[in-house]
């Protein structure tokens, strides 16, 4: 039985091919086209249609990266369903290297946006129509904020234990049970059927090699479990993520010029030193104390702090002997059959 081709926008994929799609959204104001520009892979065989979206904030671009590493895959051609690859949704924000749309509204607080709205509501319009109401699973990649960097995480509600299954199965170090926002992709598109794991790593503006090897490797898991492609090719980690429910920021006691002592990734126990502000003529230092037992999660990577700044995140996770749960990751890594070693981002 030969399948359907597949329908979006007004562009028919054919069973066994792959297509970019470009879905027009605005221009920009010297009258240049602007489209939101997805990769259609239409497998011969039945199976799910999923989704993976980057860029919805317009400098995390690690994300861009992964989608064009996932689109490289060779495990692609035999492919059951279909995979919509969108590695840019913000493309104004991606242009001018900002977080947000040129009216200074966060796009992954617009969903699910309107057709007559703002910019920003369009564009969710856009993506929830076109994208979100064919798919039956998404895969959402970010960072973190500028002059912030994230330890790879999934983040997942508890809505679904088939999901929390599939967030195992990516491979993440962290797994945060966190809850939905209003305007949110992952929240909107729950209100309609279709769960989304949301990956985070690194900073922004800026590519590293852990955060794009995990996660391109880690949707292609997720495909795996799904059923979308087979194991072959597929690398394996030894160490299992370690799942969170709750987090907590630590917050510069003053203001001045920042030294952190703990990376992401480290292990922490109450009351270990994280790092210490002091005034920029060295009369005055305040220590940053643990809080409590945990996992650093995210850290800041800017220098000079204001008081009350969010310094470290912290997963509160029972601790090990090693301290260093990233670590245990680092040989899978240098391992994993996906990837060439030597390869340059």
């Amino acid at each position: 039985m030969v399948r359907d081709p597949f329908e979006i926008g007004d562009i028919r994929i054919a069973p066994g091919t792959r297509q970019t799609v470009d879905l027009p959204v605005s221009a920009l104001a010297d009258h240049t086209p602007v489209h939101m520009s997805v990769h259609v892979v239409h497998g011969k065989r039945p199976g799910p249609v999923l989704f993976v979206s980057a860029a919805i904030h317009g400098d995390e671009i690690i994300g861009v990266e992964i989608a064009r590493r996932l689109l490289s895959a060779p495990q692609l051609g035999t492919l059951r369903g279909t995979l919509l690859v969108v590695p840019i949704v913000n493309t104004f924000g991606f242009l001018n290297r900002s977080r947000y749309l040129p009216d200074r509204r966060d796009l992954n607080r617009s969903f699910p946006g309107h057709e007559n709205g703002s910019l920003a509501a369009r564009m969710a319009h856009i993506f929830m129509a076109e994208i979100v109401s064919r798919a039956d699973l998404g895969i959402d990649l970010h960072s973190a904020a500028i002059h912030r960097t994230n330890l790879p995480q999934i983040r997942v509600s508890a809505s679904s234990p088939a999901t929390l299954e599939l967030a195992e199965a990516f491979g993440a170090p962290l797994i945060l049970r966190a809850k939905l926002r209003d305007g949110t992709l992952r929240s909107e598109a729950r209100a309609r059927g279709v769960d989304a794991l949301l990956y985070e790593a690194g900073e922004a503006l800026r590519f590293d090699e852990m955060s794009a090897r995990i996660g391109a490797s880690g949707c292609l898991r997720v495909m795996h479990r799904l059923g979308m492609i087979g194991a072959r090719g597929l690398g394996r980690r030894a160490a299992e993520p370690v799942t969170a429910r709750e987090t907590s920021w630590v917050r510069a006691p003053a203001s001045g010029l920042l030294r952190l002592f703990r990376e992401t990734g480290e292990e922490v126990r109450a009351g270990q030193t994280l790092g210490i502000v002091a005034d920029p003529f060295g009369e005055t230092e305040f220590e940053i104390p643990a809080p409590s037992d945990g996992l650093i999660l995210g850290r800041a990577t800017m220098p000079v702090v204001n008081e009350g700044d969010a310094i470290y995140h912290i997963a509160d996770v029972p601790v090990t002997d090693s301290g260093h749960r990233l670590s245990q990751l680092t040989a899978d890594l240098e391992a994993d059959p996906m990837f060439d070693e030597d390869e340059i981002l």
